[in-house]
C-alpha cells in the first residue's frame, strides 16, 4: 500500500469526524443559544400590536390588548368631537399637562388627545384604582351622570367620569386622564400600538 493511499483514507476519516463533530456541536448549541431569546409570552407582553381599523365606523369602539392592558380605539362622530369643546371647563386637566411624558405623548397633547382628531386611542384603565370604565357614549341625563352629560366614560367603582378624549372631570377620585399609549399610523387604516418612532 502506498503512502498516498494511507494519507487519503486518513484525510477522509478526519474530514468525516470533523463534520460529525461540528454537526453535534451545532445540535447542542442551537437549544442553548435559543434560551437567550425572549419567550413568546415575553414578546407578547411588550410587543407592539398592529391593528386594522378599516371596519371601524363612527361611534364604534374596538378593544385590543397591549402589555396586558385593554386599549380602546374609538372612531368619534362629529358630534362627539364637538362635545370636547363643551366639556373643557369641567375637566381637571384639559390640556394633559399633569404627568405628560408618562400619560400623554407630545403628539396627543391636544383637545382630542389624538393624532387624527376622529380616532382616539387610550388605555381603558382608570387612573384611580385600575378599574375599567364603562362606555357612556349616549348624551343626556342618566343614572350616576350629570343631566348635561356629553358622552364619555364612567368608572363604576368610585364614580370617576371621563370625556370622549379620556380626560377626567374635576372633583373625581381619578387623579389623571386616561393614558394614551405610544402609537402611530402605518396607513390610513392601520395603526400600531406600542411604537411611535415616526410620530
Amino acid at each position: 500500500m502506498s503512502d498516498n493511499a494511507v494519507d487519503t483514507s486518513k484525510r477522509t476519516w478526519l474530514i468525516a469526524s470533523t463534520c460529525a463533530g461540528a454537526a453535534g456541536g451545532v445540535a447542542v448549541a442551537v437549544p442553548f443559544v435559543s434560551t437567550f431569546q425572549p419567550s413568546e409570552r415575553a414578546k407578547a407582553a411588550g410587543a407592539a400590536v398592529e391593528v386594522d381599523i378599516s371596519a371601524l365606523k363612527p361611534g364604534e369602539k374596538l378593544t385590543v390588548e397591549w402589555r396586558g392592558k385593554p386599549v380602546w380605539i374609538i372612531k368619534r362622530t362629529p358630534e362627539q368631537l364637538e362635545s370636547l369643546k363643551k366639556t373643557e371647563g369641567q375637566l381637571a386637566d384639559p390640556n394633559s399637562q399633569r404627568n405628560p411624558g408618562e400619560l400623554t405623548p407630545a403628539y396627543a397633547r391636544n383637545q382630542g388627545r389624538s393624532i387624527k382628531p376622529e380616532v382616539f386611542v387610550g388605555v381603558g384603565i382608570c387612573s384611580h384604582l385600575g378599574c375599567s370604565p364603562s362606555d357612556k357614549f349616549q348624551t343626556g341625563a342618566q343614572p350616576s351622570l350629570p343631566d348635561d352629560w356629553q358622552g364619555g366614560f364612567l368608572c363604576p367603582c368610585h364614580g370617576s367620569t371621563f370625556d370622549m378624549a379620556g380626560r377626567v372631570f374635576k372633583n373625581k377620585p381619578a387623579p389623571d386622564n386616561l393614558e394614551v399609549p405610544p402609537h402611530m399610523y402605518l396607513s390610513d387604516t392601520r395603526l400600531i400600538i406600542g411604537e411611535d418612532k415616526k410620530a
